[in-house]
């Protein structure tokens, strides 16, 4: 059986492939929730042991379905293929299978049964850390002891970053060395991969102003406290049944277990059935409310801390965030439940009753690098009277409806867009350029790239080509040098691209988005 892949997966598989024909590090492939990770997976393991008969593999992730979810995947591509599960939640102990698929919390203390493995292949490798703690790194540390030093690990990831520690790949201590492929989710969005996230305006907006951080994080007990309350709940979840009349399948992420259940109980009194899935739900339980949520038999769930990963219900067409976090990867995961495409579904409506867009900014702009949480001021936006969706205040109409807005009264300066979910529902301006300049940039511990300034009048503007790296980067690389010098090659290294500038087309205006104190650059128009 030959295995379908889309554009992006393939690249991805190659993205691999090149990174380790020149590298010795531990990559990471970064893919938006509902891309097919685990195809992307059954198709590298497949060709890994195609072109090395021997080669064995381990798939490492931490929840059941997962495990399952990869392994079938694999199935599906390789009806043959050499594979076991090692897991205790799906009562399998296949430890000699070539490629096994396995829970970390199962497997974690027998490196010394699994023996010889040349490559481990981590799901959801934002669980790692940095440091030495922890069952995963404890693990690998064991089996590469075992395999003399040699042992290859990949982390595949919608969320390359943790609160406590940053982006995974850098900084000491790190496991992960580089991004050897990255695809964004407003990439997929526009190419029809996955479904648009539309935001709205609640009226009901949660308040966590005494309430403490610790690691980074709301103080879980603290958090439930402030936001359990009955006259909140019943205002949101009003609000939840008048914006999901039209809507099939209803997620709605709470703060605490109470939490979840109390909104739970404040959602059926309007005559919607709904279930709650904590930690606490015996597997049973969970399974049958979830086959029942996914099969449109369910209206509603609401969950407290575990959907957020290795959750697959494509129908989901509203999300309520009744959660707050100061967590960007957890932020980005509530969303990405919703982002899956299914039949009859046109978008994700997203109610945020918990200030996580105003805090975060758009999903595909998000900034993973350690940082002190950003405040809870008020962001620059505008809701449309007509459609209650929030846009960026320098929209002159709304995103959704193409309701025209009346001129600004006074001048809005241009910031970041936090409380839109995509970069796509910031605007963007036109600036025209009198100069370009081009010069080398170097950071330290990876590839140089090209420097290229942009002359706007007073302004000045800059985007970063990285012909030198590989993956993803490389790809828009590629693609930057063919709309400025379509007769040539493009270059391997900044070096050759600087000895070719005279050849470049010299944009004649560009197209600039707000994007916190910077600009990123979206498009260009030549003569």
């Amino acid at each position: 059986m030959t295995l379908s892949l889309r554009p992006y997966q393939r690249a991805a598989i190659d993205a691999l492939y090149d990174y380790f024909g020149g590298n010795t590090g531990n990559p990471l492939v970064v893919m938006p929730t509902g891309t097919g990770k685990s195809v992307v997976i059954a198709g590298f393991i497949r060709e890994a042991i195609a072109a090395y008969a021997d080669t064995r593999v381990l798939v490492l992730t931490h929840v059941k379905e997962l495990i399952q979810q990869n392994f079938m995947a694999l199935l599906r591509a390789w009806p043959e293929a050499p594979a076991g599960i090692y897991s205790a939640g799906l009562s399998r102990r296949d430890i000699r299978a070539q490629v096994l698929f396995a829970g970390i919390q199962s497997i974690h203390r027998h490196a010394y049964k699994v023996q010889r493995c040349d490559l481990v292949l981590i799901d959801e490798a934002h669980l790692l850390g940095r440091g030495d703690s922890g069952m995963y790194r404890s693990f690998l540390a064991q089996l590469n002891e075992v395999n003399a030093g040699l042992l290859k690990v990949v982390g595949f990831t919608a969320t390359p970053y943790r609160l406590d520690s940053g982006l995974l790949h850098e900084g000491k201590d790190r496991l992960f060395t580089d991004i050897a492929y990255e695809v964004s989710v407003l990439n997929m969005i526009r190419q029809g991969y996955l479904s648009p996230v539309v935001p709205k305006q609640t009226e009901t907006q949660l308040d966590v102003g005494g309430v403490g951080t610790r690691g980074g994080e709301f103080i879980a007990k603290d958090l439930e406290a402030a936001v359990d309350r009955d006259e909140v709940t019943r205002a949101a979840v009003a609000e939840i049944v008048q914006h999901g009349e039209g809507r099939g399948s209803w997620l709605v992420f709470c703060s605490g277990v109470a939490h979840a259940r109390h909104v739970r109980d404040a959602i059926r009194e309007h005559g919607v059935s709904c279930e709650t899935v904590t930690g606490d739900t015996p597997a049973p339980e969970r399974d049958s409310i979830l086959t029942a949520f996914k099969a449109g038999r369910l209206r509603c769930v609401t969950n407290a801390n575990v959907l957020t990963t290795g959750f697959d219900a494509p129908g989901v067409d509203l999300i309520a965030l009744l959660r707050p976090t100061k967590s960007v990867g957890l932020y980005v995961q509530m969303v990405g439940r919703g982002t899956r495409l299914a039949e009859g579904k046109d978008d994700c409506l997203v109610l945020d009753f918990a200030g996580n867009t105003a805090r975060h900014g758009p999903i595909d702009m998000v900034d993973g690098r350690k940082r002190e949480p950003a405040g809870d001021g008020d962001a620059p936006i505008k809701v449309c009277s007509a459609c209650q969706t929030i846009n960026h205040a320098s929209a002159r109409r709304c995103i959704e409806c193409d309701e025209e807005f009346p001129p600004p009264a006074i001048k809005v300066s241009p910031e970041a867009a936090s409380n839109a979910l995509l970069s796509t529902q910031i605007q963007a301006s036109w600036c025209d350029v009198t100069g370009v300049t081009y010069t080398r940039h170097e950071k330290p511990g990876k590839p140089a790239s090209l420097r290229v300034t942009y002359d706007c009048g007073l302004a000045r503007h800059s985007e970063w080509v990285c012909f030198e790296h590989t993956g993803f980067p490389r790809e828009k690389a590629v693609g930057w040098w063919q709309r400025r010098a379509p007769q040539l090659p493009a270059p391997s290294s900044v070096e050759e691209a600087l000895q070719h500038i005279e050849a470049l087309r010299q944009p004649r205006a560009i197209q600039v988005r707000p994007l916190g104190q910077y600009t990123e650059i979206v498009s260009a128009r030549f003569e």
